[in-house]
C-alpha cells in the first residue's frame, strides 16, 4: 500500500467515525443548553397557550416553584435527601418513592451522559487533528462538513417522528435508558402534573432546534473555512 492509499483509508475512517460521533455530541451539547436553560425553559413552556392546565390544583406559580426545585436537584451534588421535609400544601411529600427513584435514575443518567459528551468532543478534536494532518485544513473542515450535514439529515428525520409519532419516541427512549416501568406515573403524580406529554414533546422540538443551529453553525462556518483554504 502506497503512502497516498495509506492516507486515504485515513481519511475515510476519520470522516466515518466524524459523520457517526459528531451528532451524538451537538445532541448532547444541546441537551446540555436544555439542563443549564431549564429555569427559563419551563417558564416559557407553561406560559405557551394551550399548555394544559393541572387538574388537581397547580397554579402557573405552584408549577414554577415546584420545577425549580427539581432543576436545581439535577444541578447541584445533593442526593434524594434533597427532596427531604418538601411538602405540597396538602402536607404530602413533594415527590413519593416511585418518582424519587425516576429522579435519581435521571441524574446518575445525566452524569453518565456528561462523561460521553465529554469524552466524545475530546475524540472529535483528535479526529479533525488526524484529517489536518493527513489532508491538511480543506479536509479536515470536509470531514466537519459531513458530520453536520449527517446531523441535518438526522434532526429532519427525529422532527418528523416528533410530530407525527411522538408517544412512540418518547416510549421508545425510556425504554433504552430507564429500567422496566419506573418512568410511568399515575396523572396524580406531582411529576406528571408539572411535566405532563404536551411539556416533553415541546422539549424535544427545544433540543431539535438547538441541534439544528448548531449543526447550520458549524456546516456553515466549515464551508466558508473550506472555500477561503482552496481559494487561499
Amino acid at each position: 500500500m502506497t503512502s497516498t492509499d495509506k492516507h486515504s483509508v485515513w481519511i475515510k475512517m476519520a470522516t466515518s467515525i466524524l459523520l457517526v460521533l459528531l451528532p451524538i455530541v451537538i445532541v448532547l451539547t444541546s441537551v446540555r443548553i436544555l439542563i443549564l436553560t431549564a429555569k427559563g425553559w419551563v417558564q416559557i413552556e407553561y406560559n405557551l397557550p394551550g399548555f394544559p392546565q393541572d387538574r388537581y390544583g397547580f397554579s402557573l406559580e405552584d408549577r414554577l416553584y415546584w420545577a425549580s426545585i427539581d432543576i436545581e436537584y439535577l444541578l447541584n451534588e445533593d442526593g434524594l435527601e434533597y427532596f427531604d421535609g418538601l411538602r405540597l400544601e396538602d402536607g404530602s411529600p413533594m415527590h413519593n418513592e416511585r418518582e424519587l427513584e425516576h429522579m435519581d435514575d435521571v441524574k446518575r443518567l445525566m452524569q453518565v451522559v456528561w462523561k460521553v459528551w465529554g469524552a466524545g468532543f475530546i475524540f472529535i478534536i483528535l479526529l479533525i487533528l488526524v484529517l489536518w494532518k493527513v489532508g491538511g485544513a480543506y479536509v479536515a473542515l470536509q470531514g466537519l462538513m459531513v458530520g453536520a450535514r449527517g446531523t441535518l439529515i438526522l434532526m429532519v428525520v427525529f422532527s418528523i417522528g416528533v410530530f407525527f409519532a411522538f408517544g412512540v419516541l418518547f416510549v421508545g427512549f425510556h425504554r433504552i435508558f430507564f429500567e422496566g416501568s419506573t418512568w410511568i406515573f399515575p396523572y396524580s403524580d406531582t411529576f406528571i402534573r408539572l411535566y405532563p406529554e404536551r411539556f416533553w414533546r415541546d422539549t424535544f422540538v427545544y433540543v431539535v432546534f438547538l441541534t439544528l443551529v448548531e449543526a447550520i453553525l458549524i456546516f456553515l462556518v466549515a464551508r466558508y473555512l473550506s472555500a477561503r483554504t482552496q481559494s487561499g
